[in-house]
């Protein structure tokens, strides 16, 4: 079910020309930085992965990959990835990339079962990166030094497209505030998650929220995320579990909270088998990924995917997704926003 944001007297500060640069600007000026602030190199990504390897990512486990036969393999399944999780980690592994150091490369994906509207499209853009780490690395500190050095990038990105476009004026706050699930839940009990997200985020403009995928006291998770990648159980902030976490900045078009990257620790071995036991999916530690990962045949890590046509709709200050990238919409969401002066590409 598709949902549009109408935002009343919205009307874009940039042309359809002066748009396109600033998207160029944009990526070529965050990549640079995220690859000089986490040590990291590019590398070519697959777009589709065979299935049954256990190599694509499952998300919140419930959304379907677009699949497709392939001739040539005797009529073999193909996925398009839904994002690169597992992926990097092997590419580690089979680069022998040194600690310390990591890789990062552009996404594309097809997510037929997004609900379309402001901030999501059938069509996925991000940089997915992953770094080597020692066992001594995964720890809440480490975690949040990572966080911080992407948040560094992002400040000055901003400040780069107030250079270009004055009218665009910078609102990030110079620090990223940090906070556990179980902590926000805390202070908004009554609300649900996304009503929390939205309260946090406003306070502060920029969040980054931790443990996301464990069960908090309530017996509840603030969100899903499958076991076989993030570490979600291990003891983080404050004696709460969970290495891994979201960045919110607050959309000051929309008035509401935008995801832009989700991050975090992986699961190393015992780590693994816990979450695995805990969601009942045991049955994949027989697929490729995952063996070779019990048979420490892959490095420790930290990574994540942070959106491309999201950061540049924050910078530029755009109402909908469709004013950065090219996708398809619901006649009727474009009917509606050209009525209210939001230019679908």
């Amino acid at each position: 079910m598709s949902y549009l944001i109408k935002p009343k007297g919205y009307k874009p500060l940039l042309d359809l020309k002066q748009t396109e640069l600033g998207i160029k600007q944009i990526k070529d000026f965050f990549q640079t930085n995220l690859s000089a602030e986490l040590r990291l190199r590019r590398v070519t990504a697959p777009l589709f992965v065979l299935k049954g390897m256990g190599i694509n990512d499952d998300l919140s486990g419930t959304e379907r990959p677009v699949s497709f036969p392939i001739k040539d393999l005797q009529d073999a399944e193909a996925e398009v990835v839904h994002s690169l999780a597992k992926w990097k980690r092997i590419t580690l592994a089979d680069y022998t990339i040194d600690t310390g150091y990591g890789i990062y490369t552009d996404m594309n994906a097809i997510r037929a079962d997004e609900e379309l509207g402001n901030l999501h499209s059938l069509y996925v853009d991000q940089w997915d990166w992953e770094r080597v780490i020692t066992d001594e690395d995964r720890n809440i500190d480490f975690l949040k030094d990572i966080v911080n050095r992407i948040y560094g990038a992002m400040i000055r990105t901003e400040y780069m497209v107030y250079e270009m476009y004055p009218v665009i004026r910078p609102i990030l706050p110079p620090n990223i505030h940090f906070i556990h699930a179980e902590e926000l839940r805390s202070m908004y009990p009554d609300l649900s998650p996304k009503e929390r997200e939205h309260a946090i985020a406003k306070k502060h403009i920029a969040v980054f929220i931790i443990g996301i995928g464990s069960k908090l006291s309530d017996g509840k998770k603030h969100d899903n995320r499958s076991p076989d990648y993030d570490d979600y159980t291990t003891l983080g902030l404050n004696g709460y579990p969970g290495l891994n976490g979201d960045i919110l900045v607050w959309d000051s078009v929309l008035e509401q909270p935008m995801e832009l990257s989700s991050m975090g620790i992986r699961v190393n071995k015992p780590v693994l088998l816990h979450q695995l036991k805990e969601e009942g999916k045991e049955d994949r530690l027989e697929l490729y990924f995952h063996k070779r990962l019990i048979n420490d045949e892959l490095p420790l890590s930290i990574g994540g995917g942070i959106g491309q046509s999201r950061l540049c709709m924050f910078y530029l200050r755009k109402a909908h997704i469709g004013e950065i990238q090219a996708s398809i919409w619901p006649e009727q969401m474009r009917k509606e926003c050209k009525e209210h002066q939001i230019p679908l590409i």
